[in-house]
Formats: structure tokens, sequence, C-alpha cells
């Protein structure tokens, strides 16, 4: 008994296209690529049913966005943005809480006018 193979989308899309054209049979193409007859009508059948799926209007659908993802994300650039306000040659040295530990402290006061836009959007968001 042979060992059951695994062909790749390309694979089946080449020989699918050949068994559209009719240049050789399906029996032909079996052998020729040593795949049975019947996966060749399946893969032509899948082609051919999914051949006006190309064309439709509108093209691909928007990934699904994840609420919880986003939050976590936005949270990670204001920490980021931050640590980038007080050290901004720190932002090497690993994540966000170690360049925060190697930082001298300011040497003004920080209120909000004087943070940068992005800081100040980032504390908008996390808010």
């Amino acid at each position: 008994m042979k060992k059951r193979r695994n062909h790749d989308a390309g694979f089946k899309a080449r020989v699918a296209l050949e068994a559209v054209k009719g240049e050789r049979t399906v029996s032909e193409l079996a052998t020729a690529y040593e795949v049975h007859p019947t996966m060749i009508h399946q893969w032509k059948k899948a082609l051919l049913d999914g051949a006006a799926d190309i064309f439709e209007r509108g093209g691909k659908t928007a990934p699904v966005v994840d609420e919880d993802t986003v939050r976590s994300l936005h949270a990670k650039i204001g920490e980021l943005a931050v640590a980038n306000v007080f050290c901004p040659e720190g932002s090497s040295l690993g994540s966000a809480s170690e360049a925060r530990d190697d930082c001298e402290e300011p040497s003004q006061p920080v209120g909000r006018g004087a943070m940068p836009p992005a800081v100040d959007l980032a504390i908008i968001v996390l808010l």
C-alpha cells in the first residue's frame, strides 16, 4: 500500500487546469502525475466551482478584528511611547519596564501639555 501524499495547492491547480484544457484524458494525467483519477476529477470540479469567485466585485472580505487584541496592542503602544519620552536612548534595552528602570528621572516636571501628540493620543485611548 502506498503512503498517503499531501499535494500543495499549486500542484492541484496545475493538474486541474490540464484536465480542464482537455488535451489529455484524465487517465493519462493520472498516470503522468501519479495520482488517482478521482482526485483529478475532484480538483477539476473545485476549480470550476471556485472560478466565479475570482471575478466577484468587492474583492476579499475585510479581516475580522478582535477588540481585546486591539485594546492590548494600544496599551502596549502607549507604554512604549511613554518609555521613549522619558528614555529615548534606552529603547534598545528590551521591554519598556527594563528601559524605565535604567532611565534617569526627568529634570523638569512633565505636564500634559509637554507630552508629544502620540503619547497624548495613547493616554486618551487608554482612558
